[in-house]
């Protein structure tokens, strides 16, 4: 495209520059004419230029006076004189040339097509005399105070925006009118306080909007109400402490949000309801202790979550993350002292956990099973100190662990599912024991991806800090060996406990690696680490309380890589009657404790059998007693005689009475 100046150097000395004064001007038009007398015989002698130069030359001058000026590109009016047939096509090319407008003297226009660069040059205001085709405007580190309403309505065109470290404190409402095209506006590093409804409208293709570095306290209802394009907003290093419900409505597109280095005291909740399309929330270095139940709710499009530097959080409720779907969460640098498996549980579509740099200690066996499509696990820079066996078991699309600086002295083959489909391996800084446990590592390590700093042996010592890549296939004698597990120490092999007391049973094994201590159950259960019954850390079994039921045999296992021993020994319980004649409640678990009193046929059985007997005996004693009595009397007699006399009938006197002898039984 040909310049406005390009075209008035080409029309020779008959047209001059607008900027000269009125005197010069004067001047000009005398020397045209004297020019204009002899002007057509040279150029009809040399066959430079048509004569219809001449003729034009005022009206070229009037009209450049005019396109120079603002005044001129304003009004633009068309001088009343005389035009040569083509003399309106050189003015019409001299329009499209100069279309651009000029470039103001303290920004730089020539390094970007279409951009006009004035960042650093100690400005306090906009410039004027920006070319109206202007697509990037970058006035970034100057001393802006403030925007007035039009400053910037001309540049229609313009599609990027940096006022980033300026002074400015507040914005007026329609300061951004007509930048309709406008998509990035970069407010960062200023010193905005209060953002309200009004301040953003005009601007109905923004799509990133930059608020970090400022001193922000308040987000007002329809503080964005009418940026409905907008997909991505930085909200960072501010003084944040509320954020209205409605503060973000109005946002339906809204993609991305970051909120990180605020005053925030708890998650805003009802006002991120307003955001249907947030796919990635990133909320960094807060000081908040707990994510309430429901606090995300209604984020149903919600794919990646990042919550970083919570120092305060040091566990996830349950329901914290409920009526997401996530396929990425990082929860790093807390204070998480294990897994969240009850708040993640439900995440079946997730692909990536991060949970890097919390105190975590263990990973437990089969707890990520519900979580069917993961992918990845970070823990790099936790407290790991052992990763159970089958602990990622039901994770068929695992390929990446990276658990590098952490406390593991080894990685069992059997903690994977399919340790063949495993891609990615981050192990480096953790004490590794080089051991028959990590032979797996060995026949894998020229397809496992280790990363810049693949691990290295921590012992034993004739292997200490060598890369597990330096070791060939073929491994010398002596190394990565394991010794069996074998019992040495044991306590008695019979133990007799009272009801309601307590038992001890001991056991203790050598090997390398140091075997693991075991005990199981009369039923064939594995005994764990609380309850009743328990295992203490140095492998002794406890039983507090002792009941009926838990007589029988114990079993313990020594067990590490290279093997297992087995120990079995035997529980005796003394039934224990009190003293008030009822028989002690098998089910109590806390002597001094009464329980209700349950008598079950046997025990039934042994009371009629202990009543019986004391009424027996006294029956017995009874009988003996009468028998020792009437033997010390003397004589029994068994029969005795006594005389009966009849009555005398009325008159007979001489009938006398009869001797009746009767034995008496």
């Amino acid at each position: 495209m040909l310049s406005g100046s390009f075209l008035y150097l080409s029309l020779g000395s008959s047209v001059h520059s607008s900027s000269s004064g009125g005197s010069r001007q004067a001047g000009r038009q005398q020397e045209r004419g004297t020019r204009g007398r002899r002007g057509g015989r040279r150029c009809s002698a040399n066959g430079t230029g048509p004569p219809a130069l001449d003729r034009c030359g005022s009206q070229l001058d009037a009209a450049l006076q005019l396109f120079w000026t603002e005044e001129g590109m304003d009004v633009a009016t068309t001088p009343k004189q005389d035009w040569s047939p083509w003399c309106p096509l050189l003015f019409l090319l001299l329009l499209l040339g100069g279309s651009r407008g000029s470039c103001p003297a303290v920004c730089d226009c020539t390094s970007q097509p279409r951009a006009v660069l004035c960042a650093h040059r100690r400005l306090e205001a906009v410039p004027g005399g920006l070319p109206l085709d202007t697509e990037l405007l970058d006035l970034s580190g100057n001393h802006l105070w403030g925007l007035q309403q039009g400053m910037l309505s001309r540049l229609g065109l313009l599609q990027e925006l940096d006022l980033s470290y300026n002074q400015l404190s507040t914005l007026e409402p329609g300061v951004f009118h007509g930048l309709q095209s406008l998509l990035t506006l970069r407010l960062q590093g200023n010193r905005l306080r209060i953002m309200g409804p009004g301040v953003f409208s005009g601007l109905p293709a923004l799509t990133l909007l930059d608020l970090r570095l400022n001193q922000i306290v308040l987000f007002l209802d329809g503080a964005f109400g009418e940026l409905r394009s907008l997909q991505q907003l930085e909200v960072g290093d501010n003084h944040l402490v509320f954020v209205a419900p409605g503060a973000f409505a109005g946002l339906v597109k809204l993609g991305t949000l970051t909120l990180e280095r605020c005053n925030l005291s708890t998650v805003p909740g009802l006002a991120l309801a307003r955001l249907p399309g947030l796919v990635a929330l990133r909320l960094r270095e807060l000081d908040i202790g707990r994510l309430p139940a429901g606090a995300l709710r209604g984020l149903g499009q919600l794919k990646e979550l990042e919550i970083h530097h919570w120092p305060s959080l040091e566990s996830l409720d349950p329901g914290s993350l409920v009526g997401l779907n996530l396929s990425s969460l990082a929860i790093t640098r807390c204070n998480l002292s294990s897994v969240p498996f009850q708040a993640l549980h439900h995440l079946s579509f997730l692909r990536v956990l991060d949970l890097s740099q919390n105190p975590i200690s263990a990973i437990p066996a089969r707890r990520f099973s519900p979580l069917v499509r993961l992918q990845e696990l970070r823990l790099s820079g936790a407290c790991l100190t052992s990763i159970a066996a089958h602990a990622f078991h039901g994770l068929t699309a695992f390929h990446l662990l990276d658990v590098a600086d952490n406390a593991l002295q080894t990685l069992e083959e059997t903690a994977f599912p399919s340790p063949d489909k495993l891609v990615t391996l981050r192990l480096s800084g953790n004490p590794l024991t080089c051991d028959c446990r990590l032979l797996w590592l060995l026949r894998l390590h020229r397809h496992l991806d280790f990363g810049t700093s693949p691990p290295a042996c921590a012992s034993p010592q004739h292997v200490q800090g060598k890369s597990l890549r330096d070791f060939s296939d073929i491994l010398p004698p002596g190394h990565f060996t394991c010794k069996p597990a074998l019992i040495r120490k044991s306590g008695p092999r019979w133990v007799i406990a009272e009801e309601g007391g307590h038992a001890v049973f001991s056991c203790s094994g050598d090997g390398d690696p140091a075997p693991t201590v075991s005990w199981m159950r009369p039923q064939g259960a594995w005994l764990g680490r609380a309850g009743r019954v328990k295992v203490l850390e140095d492998g002794t079994l406890e039983i507090r309380s002792v009941q009926l039921r838990d007589r029988g045999a114990y079993v313990c296992v020594v067990s590490n890589a290279a093997g297992n021993d087995s120990l079995k020994t035997w529980l005796e319980v003394i039934q224990v009657e009190p003293s008030n004649g009822t028989l002690s409640d098998p089910n109590i678990t806390m002597p001094g404790i009464p329980g209700p009193f349950f008598l079950d046929s046997r025990g039934v059985a042994m009371v009629l059998a202990v009543g019986f007997l004391p009424f027996l005996t006294s029956v017995t004693l009874c009988f003996g007693l009468i028998a020792l009595w009437s033997k010390g009397k003397g004589q029994v007699k068994h029969h005795m005689t006594f005389d009966f006399v009849a009555p005398r009938p009325s008159g007979d006197k001489s009938s006398g009475g009869n001797r009746v002898t009767a034995k008496l039984f």
